[in-house]
């Protein structure tokens, strides 16, 4: 039998053929690209490590289902150091230079406005992390909200801590407002000062004190002495922890007190705080009540919980972790759900779908924001001194609104 002997013309063109095929194949199955930055320094560190553990337990979910669109997930992200000034420069070389495929935002406000004329020129989606009415500015119909704030942010932030308020006998008459000078803090309270002025209240204090201010003990005397019924703050966590202390020492009177008070979500400053919190209404999203038990939040937080140990970051992860794993459970389930990167498809099936996530059902309006509001309105109750892990069970933050996860009613008025 005579074996046939390819001509070397015809084995260069098979060689040929093999290296085209070669080299398209890494194009169509190279890893996705997720870009982002992150508060890994400054002031919001702490919370912005804990979304990054979040973020990568996702990732690492996502890939050993397979990825999306068929390619294993990377993250690409720098520090913004909890500074605005730094986020365009990074979105842009995320976008221009590192070539990312998709981009989730950092943490927070303030750092999340500063990359919104950038995202939007390119025409992408948006998921964004706990930042308070940031679209009103913009009005992108590819920014989603995952912070659940409600349809109408600034206003739904507080509604809940006013409609408290308003169920009490007497009803409250006077209001004090103190805002950190910030853009979460100043938004949460133009909400609370449209409650106020709604409702007929009348405003004795209205003041902002500098961002990061080391001493408020001046300011807490000042509101003291304004003596209102109601004392709604809005702050980042050291000025949080310094107002807390500064009404414990000097003895603060009111009906309510609290509101819009970053860090006192935080384990270690809970536990710094301890007995100073009792009797404080403030804003939360998820604490370990029954009523917000949701499917697969207790898995992610065990998974949590073995991540975060030894990084010196909250231990318990319940504020914003689960949500940090929710926006990109939203988008990668979007991606999944449209086939492919078309940013304009990815959007449409966004505004037209509920989601079901860590935190629950979650539904966009056409703002991006949550449909309906679901900022939760907590008391702390029976907090004892020099100990964390309490703070990881039921019964220290009862939930008091909105009606749908309430766990348990008011103790009014605000007492030590």
């Amino acid at each position: 039998m005579i074996k046939k002997v390819m001509s070397p013309l015809r084995i260069i063109a098979i060689l040929a053929m093999v290296a085209v095929v070669a080299f398209a194949v890494p194009a169509q199955s190279k890893n996705l690209k997720i870009g982002f930055s992150m508060a890994l320094t400054g002031p919001l560190a702490g919370a912005g490590k804990a979304a990054l553990i979040a973020m990568q337990i996702w990732k690492d979910d996502i890939n050993k289902k397979g990825g999306l669109l068929g390619r294993k997930v990377d993250f690409v992200f720098y520090d913004d150091a909890t500074s605005p000034s730094k986020v365009p420069g990074i979105y842009s070389k995320l976008l221009n230079v590192d070539k990312v495929d998709l981009v989730v935002s950092s943490y927070g406000t303030n750092e999340i406005s500063p990359a919104m004329p950038i995202i939007m020129r390119k025409g992408l989606v948006f998921m964004s992390l706990f930042g308070l009415a940031v679209n009103d500015k913009f009005n992108y119909d590819r920014y989603f909200q995952i912070m659940p704030a409600g349809p109408i942010p600034k206003d739904d932030w507080s509604r809940g801590f006013f409609n408290l308020a308003m169920a009490q006998s007497p009803k409250p008459k006077s209001i004090a407002l103190l805002a950190e000078d910030a853009d979460f803090a100043l938004s949460a309270v133009a909400g609370a000062r449209r409650h106020a002025k709604r409702l007929g209240m009348k405003i004795v204090y209205d003041k902002t004190f500098p961002f990061g201010s080391p001493d408020v003990t001046s300011v807490m005397r000042a509101i003291k002495a304004a003596n209102a019924d109601l004392v709604y703050v809005g702050s980042y966590p050291g000025g949080s922890v310094g107002l807390v202390k500064a009404a414990n020492e000097l003895g603060l009177k009111a009906k309510m007190f609290g509101g819009g008070m970053v860090g006192l979500q935080f384990a270690g400053i809970q536990k710094n705080l301890g007995p100073m919190l009792n009797g404080i209404v403030n804003y939360d999203f998820w604490v370990p009540e029954p009523t917000l038990n949701f499917p697969g939040v207790k898995e992610f937080l065990k998974k949590y919980q073995a991540g975060a140990k030894g990084k010196g970051v909250d231990p318990f992860g319940h504020y914003l972790p689960p949500y940090a794993y929710a926006y990109l459970q939203v988008l990668g389930d979007a991606v999944t759900a449209v086939g492919s990167l078309d940013q304009k498809k990815i959007a449409a099936y966004i505004h037209k779908t509920t989601f079901t996530t860590v935190v629950g059902p979650v539904k966009f309006a056409k703002n991006g924001e949550w449909a309906k509001t679901r900022t939760l309105q907590v008391q702390f109750r029976d907090v004892k001194a020099n100990n964390i892990g309490q703070f990881n069970k039921p019964g220290k933050r009862i939930v008091l609104y909105p009606s749908s996860v309430k766990s348990g009613s008011i103790k009014y008025p605000y007492k030590q």
